[in-house]
């Protein structure tokens, strides 16, 4: 069989098999909202079919941010975006549920929201008929062969921005080649953050047309929660503050166990502060917090201006349970451990930390990021350790030792790298004019 029957075919198989998944997709949404009210907002959208009247021509400019940090980068773009051209018409889709919620900010009258529809035929086809729009943008990581098929049957234009791709990502792509190479080179263009993300995506056939750098560099840390949280630190009280920062589902059990040992030992030189990285399992947190002796403080009870954050202690762990606060926790915090990378789950983004003053220590797991965790490695706004343990000793050998340094060398680390969001508009802006 000739390769480009081959690639007709898998197509085909796959969007059969996507199709009749679809009873399976209801039930895991209808699971979802069980503790995320959110994924039972308009499931309709998710196979093709919409409240909002259909668009009479092509108008709309396509965004597409899945999750809370695509979404949260893709407001970056359509901020410089939007400051060229005014009058931009955006369908901005997501896949979850923080995602959608982030993007609400984002909207801008004559704007549309709704989900990203589920890849199959049908559901696909139905979102081109009905948004027509003019030009795709997808963020970061998002290729799926039924939508990029799709849209090269309607004529529209796609494009992946802000473009990243890791060794493990690529090594799943290559063991559903048959399927992953016909999605990357049907893309118009790729936009990559790194040298190293282009060299793996033309693996792929990726059309990659330019190295722009991250946009998540030319975000600004929200400037009244900065200054709040300056107002509040206690240096009187000689505890420094110790954030976990976006933790995941079994890191936390890692990192109480790790306080622990500094407790038993009677060497803990920070307060702990944990942010989890998903909103529904603040309550679960704190549980597990509580279940291991801490009495626990919750960002909820401390009031908008902060008024009833306790001083800190070494018996008290703070929690953030709040969305949209990241600016804030960072500024309470001297150092930060980088959550998603004690497992192999592939970190967090570190940027915003760094460009807050906030130096992180990372573990060992940092591939969806591996570039940006290295630069920062290299800059000095970084540490590594091997576990959870090491983190915590790094961390407190660095407070000790009163490295003010440091949190300038996170600072000038997010500010060298700028600039991806012009660089990224100009050539957005150039390929809209053409289509």
């Amino acid at each position: 069989m000739t390769e480009p029957w081959r690639a007709v075919l898998s197509l085909r198989l796959y969007g059969a098999l996507m199709h009749l998944a679809q009873p399976l997709l209801r039930r895991k949404l209808a699971r979802r909202a069980r503790t995320e009210l959110g994924y039972a907002q308009a499931v309709p959208e998710r196979f093709g079919h919409y409240t909002q009247p259909p668009e009479p021509c092509a108008q709309l400019v396509w965004v597409h941010a899945v999750s809370l940090g695509e979404t949260r980068a893709a407001g970056i773009l359509l901020k410089a975006w939007r400051a060229q051209q005014p009058g931009l018409r955006v369908l901005l889709t997501h896949g979850t549920a923080t995602g959608r919620a982030e993007g609400l900010a984002l909207l801008a009258p004559g704007d549309v929201q709704v989900w990203q529809p589920w890849d199959a035929p049908g559901a696909v086809e139905r979102f081109f008929t009905h948004f027509k729009p003019r030009l795709g943008v997808l963020m970061e990581t998002e290729v799926w062969p039924q939508l990029v098929a799709g849209a090269r049957a309607h004529g529209v234009p796609l494009h992946l921005v802000n473009a990243r791709l890791s060794d493990k990502s690529l090594g799943q792509a290559l063991r559903w080649s048959a399927l992953a190479r016909p999605a990357y080179a049907g893309l118009s263009a790729a936009l990559a953050q790194t040298d190293a993300d282009a060299q793996r995506l033309r693996q792929l056939g990726t059309p990659v047309q330019a190295v722009l750098g991250n946009l998540k560099f030319d975000a600004q840390p929200h400037p009244g929660q900065l200054a709040l949280a300056q107002a509040q630190r206690h240096p009187q009280a000689g505890l420094p503050v110790l954030m976990f920062a976006s933790s995941r589902e079994g890191e936390e059990a890692l990192f109480l166990e790790a306080l622990q040992g500094l407790k038993v030992s009677g060497s803990l030189p920070f307060q702990p502060l944990i942010v989890p990285r998903h909103p529904q399992r603040f309550d679960e947190v704190a549980q597990l917090a509580q279940a291991a002796g801490w009495t626990v403080s919750r960002r909820s009870a401390w009031g908008a201006e902060l008024a009833q954050l306790p001083p800190p202690d070494a018996h008290t762990l703070w929690l953030g349970d709040s969305l949209g606060e990241m600016a804030l926790y960072y500024g309470l915090s001297q150092v930060a451990v980088l959550g998603g990378s004690f497992l192999p789950l592939g970190g967090q983004n570190l940027i915003e930390a760094a460009a807050c003053g906030c130096p992180v220590v990372m573990g060992p797991h940092t591939f969806n990021f591996s570039e940006v965790a290295e630069q920062a490695l290299a800059e000095g706004a970084a540490l590594r350790a091997a576990d959870m343990a090491q983190a915590l000793a790094l961390a407190g050998q660095a407070l000790q030792a009163g490295q003010p340094d440091w949190s300038e060398a996170a600072q000038a680390f997010a500010l060298r790298h700028q600039g991806a969001a012009q660089r990224t508009v100009a050539w957005l802006a150039r390929s809209l004019g053409e289509h």
